[in-house]
């Protein structure tokens, strides 16, 4: 062991909720837009379907 004298932050305890996983990066970023991901995946699918629609309404209009 080493000769240097061993420091213990007081305050550890009470700032280890810093470096809970529920405070990273990652999940504040998930959490900021609730329900985004969803409303794309809807939206997606709306345009798609509505192309669809109009693509063949329009077929038939012009025969």
């Amino acid at each position: 062991m080493s000769n240097l004298p061993l420091f213990r932050d007081p305050w550890a305890k009470r700032e280890a909720w810093r470096k809970h996983p529920v405070f990273s990066n990652r999940a504040m970023f998930a959490n900021m837009f609730p329900g985004f991901g969803i409303a794309v995946v809807a939206f997606t699918a709306y345009v798609i379907a509505d192309n669809v629609f109009l693509k063949s309404r329009k077929q038939e209009e012009h025969h």
